[in-house]
């Protein structure tokens, strides 16, 4: 078959063999090691695969065609909510994920409604029966569940037509809580009977959900978070052998949901490894297999508050892997989402960032175009094999629920997520935008204005309603909601049984909030002190031989909101000094080559300790003139692979200290 692109023969015929003799050269007799790296799980990454010819193409969708654009619709009034609603079908998207004000990923917003007609409301002139309908509540799960059964129900809409899936996550919920049910069945019977309930109604509804965006913003590698996913889907299963469901159809009422990320090997792997993990659960079990639909969203872990514009290309990467990664369905956050509520310019970005990789880009013409590339099938493979033996281990332990009790997840989430935020301080892993490339004069980005409010009081069961277990509690609940009845009152109320409060708590964040923090500081202590938190660039040599380490220095300060003041050419150290002097900074950092260094470093470094700088940096390893260095005045280095975030603290608890402001009296946004 002829080549679709020309080019030199060398590069059609060199083989391994030749790319490393090649590489050898280059190396000048330096380790090839050297050339290799780690995952997050510590999979090695090779600088070179071979095409794979024992791996065909995968099934992944389900269905032929594109993959569902699902919009997030999070806006707290269901009439503001519903005019989003109705522009992003318009205008393209294919499924709604519906966040109300209790689910977990609300963030502080979330849509409140508070009866069928709320409801109703936020769904009005929505054809539900032609839409992907995703929804999560948190406590509220049961109540909206019933409301929108409900409203199926009063539009005359066979249940049966409309394809939803419910956000019911108990597991996920346990572990960032750190709560549970003295006795969970207390809990399973109430999940058991919505399953029965929505099986006799006629719905096709999966209720069950194994999501992995808790793990996630807690800090799990991507193993971990397949792992886990893959223990709540088989803890879920367990859970449905005590309905009188058919064991063919457990399966049926589980969803599955993992994250996308800017890792893009990483999430195509993912992806593509988690229906391979859950076809061998569906055999280990003797279960008939079943199509797994597969819902990925874009991370918000690796959203920035700061310069957020560059969370349009984190977005994009993830969306391009998780459709090359053959997601069923795709939920792209707004870009702004970690400012604050995103307006509809930001969900328009969102919403065609999916567009244009399916209209223009065709991503999904092709079954499995990862298929043979020896650098994805290799991580599929290994992050297979890792996640396997994690969730080995936690059914061993007695399953998910015994995992997170003993805190067994809680210890490997912590070991992951402890080793992320050593990459982050030192900048092992950047964050462009914030902790690389800070843009200090960033304009601030438009969201609406929303009222954080709380969950409104809600009422205790009532004392008229079926035991739940066989579907005839939740049957009533759907039909209460359909006379109008208060959510609050509709409620499992599961709050009124004895508690566990001994488990241990998971603690999520996005990963630039440490960055972000010092930017607050730096902005709360120029706001206090009526001065901008500044660090003087002393450059000593010529241009040519302070610039490149200048640039480099500038930019690792100004990742903590400290202004850079310089650097220039001077004609002498008096010179020097006396710029130190006019900038008004009370640190600086001296730049330059380390053999500028070795002649001028420490007359310049005592010669400015004498003039008054309180703390005194040089930019480089000190090698074997640490001593020395510090000797004249040097208090610390800042080099690449530094824990920079370390570094940049102690400045402002120096520059705090200084002008006489208490952390206390900062207002810093975190």
């Amino acid at each position: 078959m002829p080549n679709s692109f020309t080019g030199p023969e060398s590069f059609y015929s060199a083989d391994a063999e030749a790319w490393w003799a090649a590489v050898d050269k280059a190396l000048k007799g330096s380790a090839r090691q050297k050339l290799y790296g780690k995952t997050e799980d510590g999979l090695d990454i090779a600088p070179l695969y071979e095409r794979r010819t024992d791996s065909p193409a995968r099934a992944l969708r389900a269905a032929a065609g594109d993959w569902s654009v699902v919009q997030r619709i999070d806006i707290p009034d269901p009439a503001a909510a519903n005019a989003q609603i109705l522009e992003d079908l318009e205008g393209g998207a294919s499924g709604l994920d519906l966040v109300f004000r209790g689910a977990a990923a609300s963030y502080g917003n979330g849509i409140r409604v508070d009866d069928l007609s709320g409801v109703d409301r936020l769904l009005k002139d929505v054809e539900l029966d032609l839409i992907d309908l995703r929804f999560e509540a948190g406590r509220e799960n049961v109540e909206i569940f019933a409301s929108i059964l409900a409203l199926l129900e009063k539009r005359k809409i066979d249940p049966a037509s409309v394809r939803l899936t419910a956000g019911i996550d108990p597991y996920g919920w346990v572990a960032v809580s750190g709560v549970a049910l003295a006795d969970m069945e207390n809990a399973y019977m109430h999940f058991r009977d919505l399953v029965v309930a929505a099986h006799d109604f006629g719905s096709p509804a999966r209720v069950m959900k194994a999501d992995g965006r808790i793990w996630h913003e807690a800090g799990t590698t991507p193993a971990q978070e397949l792992a886990l996913v893959l223990a709540s889907a088989t803890a879920h299963m367990r859970l449905l052998e005590g309905t009188r469901l058919a064991p063919e159809q457990w399966a049926d009422r589980i969803s599955f949901s993992l994250i996308a990320e800017a890792d893009q090997i990483g999430t195509i792997a993912k992806a593509r490894a988690i229906r391979s993990l859950w076809a061998s659960v569906l055999d280990g079990a003797g279960l008939p297999q079943a199509a797994l639909p597969l819902h990925m969203s874009t991370s918000y872990r690796m959203l920035t508050r700061r310069d957020p514009w560059v969370n349009l290309l984190r977005n994009t990467v993830a969306t391009f892997a998780a459709g090359v990664g053959g997601a069923d369905s795709v939920c792209v956050l707004p870009h702004t989402l970690a400012v604050g509520l995103p307006d509809g310019f930001a969900r328009r970005l969102a919403r065609n960032t999916q567009s244009i990789l399916l209209e223009e880009s065709n991503l999904a013409k092709v079954t499995d175009p990862a298929a043979g590339s020896g650098a994805i099938e290799d991580r599929t493979d290994t992050v297979c094999e890792a996640a396997w033996s994690l969730f080995q281990e936690i059914e061993a332990a007695g399953g998910l629920f015994e995992a997170v009790r003993t805190g067994l997840v809680h210890d490997r989430i912590g070991a992951a997520r402890a080793g992320l935020a050593k990459n982050i301080a030192t900048r092992k892993r950047p964050i462009t935008g914030v902790s690389e490339f800070p843009d200090l004069a960033e304009k601030p980005v438009a969201v609406l204005k929303s009222s954080k409010e709380d969950l409104a009081g809600v009422s205790a069961p009532r004392e008229d309603l079926p035991e739940p277990g066989d579907g005839e509690r939740f049957a009533t609940l759907r039909k209460l909601a359909l006379q109008g009845v208060p959510l609050s009152e509709l409620g499992m109320r599961l709050d009124l049984l004895p508690r566990d409060y001994s488990l241990p708590k998971l603690e999520t964040a996005r990963i630039a909030e440490p960055f972000e923090q010092l930017r607050s500081r730096s902005e709360a202590l120029e706001q206090a002190a009526s001065t901008t938190p500044a660090v003087f660039l002393a450059s000593l040599g010529s241009l040519a031989q302070f610039s490149a380490r200048a640039t480099w220095t500038a930019n690792a300060f100004a990742a903590g909101g400290l202004k850079p003041v310089g650097p220039a050419v001077y004609g002498s150290l008096e010179d020097l000094v006396e710029a130190f002097r006019q900038s008004g900074a009370m640190l600086a950092c001296l730049v330059s080559t380390d053999d500028v260094y070795e002649a001028q470093a420490e007359e310049a470094a005592h010669a400015l300790k004498t003039a008054g700088v309180d703390y005194l940096y040089l930019a480089g390893r000190p090698g074997d003139r640490e001593d020395a260095y510090r000797k004249a005045g040097v208090d610390a280095f800042v080099f690449a692979g530094c824990d920079l975030l370390a570094l940049l603290k102690d400045a402002f608890d120096r520059l705090e200290a200084q002008r006489g402001v208490e952390p206390k009296d900062l207002e810093v946004q975190s």
